[in-house]
């Protein structure tokens, strides 16, 4: 694992806890590391059998692990509730449904499905990616504790993509949420990643070699003070939504269909299922062609032009997918994300892009800044949600690993 991170001090940390946790061991010790991701173009298209452009950042979830010896798995992470997960239960259960509990279990049970010998182990866990920020937080700690369990029992055979797609279905059917693979592979990969999802069984993938950076602009965070994971049932309408049209047409998702098969039947759309499926139909393929749009672009060096696609595709969230939580509702007075829409477009002036980040509801935005306005721009995201609400993150070009100390 070639770690640009000195973790010198965090390892001393984390083995403290897992000695007072857990007691003194003899066993070894294996790091794990994942970070976030950023989602950098393709909004709810994922899902839907689209294109996605993501990053993983340099905001990790870090975990040390070590054998016990025993049927159990036994993980203590900073901020939670530690868990514990008998190897002899390892079913799904409806009742664990959003607990960390259940992406252990599930992932351990896949490990099995596929042959390898699940064993117990003591683990303590902290991360830097926060949770409900919009960062990924819990695909962030899927990879880390697939990535650990790689390790530990399968002597890393497996691949970052067949991980992602094993955290995916555990999220899926262990606990409970119908996310789609983004998050799971850019954490998982690492670097910059253009992936297209028409076979989920076969992802493609491909890395974009472009640094913001040197094209002068810094990739910035801000959390708007608003916590999405709270909005579970908000995120699960997007995909139900856009999947009852696909049915209507026939098929299972909207990757299978066109815009103009959607544009065909809209009339008899609007009647049978309302407006806000067809808007979030239509934000799906207008956002997918931007998707595409972007990936040029970027791979042309372009980042005018990938910044103008960037703002497009902001507008298509806003007016057509509408996952930014209270931004159409005029009963609804908290609206956080669009204020710090407003202020981050307000502060940059026309220069740069501004869009929702992630699955949206309230979490956070992204910017683009130029150098030029990036001090100027953080203290006044900051002034507004908070110290350190605005953060400028790093692609991390490793993604999800594991090593044995």
């Amino acid at each position: 694992m070639a770690e640009t991170i000195d973790r010198t001090d965090q390892v001393a940390r984390l083995r403290d806890r897992l000695e007072t946790t857990y007691g003194a061991g003899e066993g070894r010790l294996l790091l794990a590391v994942a970070p976030g991701r950023s989602e950098i173009a393709g909004n709810h298209t994922d899902h839907e059998g689209g294109h996605v452009i993501a990053g993983a950042v340099q905001k990790h979830a870090v975990g040390l692990y070590r054998p016990n010896g025993t049927r159990l798995l036994r993980l203590a992470s900073a901020g939670f509730d530690p868990v514990e997960v008998s190897l002899n239960d390892l079913a799904a259960d409806p009742s664990e449904y959003g607990k960390t509990s259940a992406l252990v279990r599930g992932l351990a049970a896949l490990f099995a499905e596929r042959g390898y010998t699940p064993a117990g182990f003591d683990a303590v866990a902290e991360s830097g990616v926060p949770a409900g920020s919009g960062l990924s937080s819990s695909a962030a700690f899927e990879l880390l504790v697939a990535a650990a369990m790689n390790a530990l029992w399968a002597d890393g055979a497996l691949s970052q993509i067949e991980l992602a797609q094993m955290a995916q279905r555990v999220e899926n059917e262990w606990f409970g949420k119908p996310c789609g693979l983004m998050d799971q592979a850019s954490c998982a990969l690492g670097g910059i990643q253009h992936m297209g999802f028409g076979d989920p069984a076969h992802v493609e993938v491909e890395g974009i070699d472009f640094d913001f950076a040197d094209a002068g602009y810094a990739l910035c965070l801000v959390a708007v003070g608003a916590d999405h994971a709270a909005k579970t049932d908000d995120y699960a309408a997007v995909p139900g939504e856009m999947q009852a049209v696909a049915r209507a047409l026939g098929a299972t998702r909207l990757g299978e269909l066109t815009r103009a098969d959607v544009l065909a039947r809209t009339p008899q759309l609007r009647r049978d299922l309302g407006d806000r499926p067809v808007l979030r139909a239509l934000h799906y393929f207008h956002e997918d062609a931007l998707v595409e749009a972007r990936a040029a672009a970027l791979a042309a060096g372009d980042i005018d032009r990938f910044l103008a696609l960037e703002n497009a595709s902001g507008a298509s969230s806003a007016m057509y997918l509408q996952n930014i939580g209270g931004a159409v509702e005029s009963a609804t007075t908290e609206q956080p994300a669009m204020v710090a829409l407003a202020v981050a477009t307000s502060l940059l002036e026309g220069e740069g892009a501004v869009r929702i980040h992630g699955g949206g509801f309230g979490g956070t935005i992204q910017a683009f800044v130029p150098k030029a306005r990036l001090e100027s721009f953080v203290a006044g995201m900051d002034a507004v949600f908070g110290s350190d609400a605005c953060q400028v993150c790093q692609i991390d070009h490793e993604g999800a690993r594991a090593q044995w100390l």
